[in-house]
């Protein structure tokens, strides 16, 4: 008979693993209790060696066959690795010894939930908040699959339910702000965090997602602060520096938002992303050389990065590059083909070049993308008045305004084309509804047909709608 050799808790855990590890090795028969083989265990999972954890775990079970924390821990590893009808099978085990463990349901509601079967997963977290000690994991679970299930008035619930029991719970502080997104409720998301804040002041993630919620409502300069209260707790909060980057851009202040995007830089790597708005600033403030030189970097660290192909040939636009300006374009349009913003610079970089057919092609593809795009729409039309297409210049300021029935330009546009084609009285009739909807945007008509200011007639009734 083999020598048995008892380890006990008292043992350093390294000891006990050390131990463990010299069995295996010598085929022996040693005998752990109970803490010292949990030690081991909690090792190899520590190591990201869970089937070495699972090993030990099998052992033991069998040494300890009525010690349910190793059927539940045997159970995770089992689910970890893909083995869920071995892991149901040992949780049930494990609720025959100790019914009222709350981990055996908590396991059971994380597989149910990965199997997107949601009532069970339901049902088994509810039975272990009967059982736990602390409850805001299990609670913030219970919100992941109300998320899943589409209901996100009820996950916002069982977070705000976690942040009750944990007030530092940095998960539930995020998936609410992901929560009130969703359902495009920022006014309540300020509230939330406005509260939370009254009784956590340091919470650096609560003043990042106040932050947020500020930039989504277009409110930049508070949302600056709340972002600059983040960094003042947590000094490294590299989001915190790239949200007040972004902020300062809507309030067109790129120089001060390059210095805060560089920030971002001392506490992680450089990301494309961060390149790439760095190149945008730039590109506001027409430095073009920096702009384009961080664009560069931008798509070398990341070259499925659309926005930085763009930016790209934004900066060649600008020194009137337009060839090359296209082949950007066309770059960033092989990724996102989709992007009317893309196709929009394509039809006027084709039309700078002469290439009308082309540009013509690509304005089409820019109104079918973004029908409200009124630029667009006056654009293509310009394209066929120019090419002496009258009707055609017609037809799509027509669409156009059917799809944007309040854009005063179009109706201005509109009436210069009836005019070029000598129909007066229905140019006189959008005059009118021109004039009805913003009469302060006549000197377009101006711009268009310089010689309609010696019309008597249109300045009669443009001085009534003025007066």
């Amino acid at each position: 008979m083999e020598d048995e050799f008892e380890f006990g808790f008292t043992e350093d855990p390294k000891f006990s693993v050390e131990r463990y590890e010299e069995m295996i090795r010598n085929h022996d028969q040693y005998f752990f209790d109970a803490q010292a083989f949990e030690n081991i265990i909690d090792y190899y999972i520590e190591k990201n060696d869970p089937a070495k954890a699972l090993q030990v775990a099998e052992y033991a079970t069998n040494q300890h066959p009525f010690a349910a924390v190793f059927l539940i821990k045997q159970a995770q590893l089992l689910a970890i690795t893909n083995r869920t009808d071995a892991a149901f099978n040992a949780l049930d085990k494990a609720a025959m010894l100790e019914a009222s463990d709350a981990d055996i349901y908590i396991i059971r509601g994380n597989m149910f939930e990965s199997m997107e079967r949601f009532a069970e997963a339901l049902e088994n977290y509810e039975k272990a908040l009967e059982l736990a000690e602390e409850t805001d994991e299990i609670l913030l679970h219970i919100a992941y699959v109300y998320q899943n299930m589409g209901d996100y008035e009820t996950s916002i619930t069982y977070l705000k339910l976690c942040l009750q029991q944990n007030m530092e719970n940095q998960d539930a502080l995020y998936e609410l702000a992901f929560c009130y997104d969703v359902l495009d409720n920022q006014a309540e998301s300020v509230q939330f965090y406005q509260q939370y804040i009254d009784n956590e002041p340091y919470s650096y993630a609560a003043w990042y997602n106040l932050g947020n919620a500020f930039t989504k409502l277009g409110l930049f300069e508070k949302a600056i602060d709340a972002y600059d209260y983040a960094i003042l707790i947590k000094d490294s909060f590299a989001s915190a520096y790239f949200n007040k980057g972004n902020a300062l851009v809507n309030l067109e202040k790129y120089a001060e938002a390059i210095e805060v995007y560089r920030h971002t830089f001392e506490y992680e790597q450089p990301n494309a992303d961060t390149y790439c708005a760095i190149g945008e600033c730039y590109e506001k403030l027409e430095q073009m050389d920096d702009a384009r030189a961080f664009y560069k970097k931008s798509v070398k660290m990341d070259p499925k990065l659309a926005d930085a192909w763009f930016g790209i040939g934004v900066t060649l636009d600008f020194e009137e590059r337009y060839f090359e300006a296209l082949h950007f374009y066309k770059k960033a349009l092989d990724i996102d083909a989709l992007n009317a913003d893309y196709w929009f610079a394509i039809a006027d970089a084709e039309y700078k070049l002469g290439h009308m057919k082309e540009a013509e092609d690509a304005y089409e593809k820019v109104v079918e993308l973004n029908p409200l795009d009124i630029d667009a729409w006056l654009d293509y039309s310009s394209i066929l008045y120019e090419d002496k297409r009258l009707v055609g210049a017609i037809e799509i300021i027509s669409e156009a305004i059917k799809n944007n029935p309040e854009a005063a330009e179009l109706y201005y546009r509109m009436v210069a084309y009836l005019f070029a084609k000598g129909e007066y009285n229905e140019a006189l009739n959008y005059l009118e509804l021109a004039l009805g909807s913003d009469p302060e945007k006549h000197y377009i008509l101006f711009d268009y047909l310089p010689q309609l200011q010696e019309n008597k007639v249109i300045l009669d009734i443009i001085n009534r709608y003025s007066k």
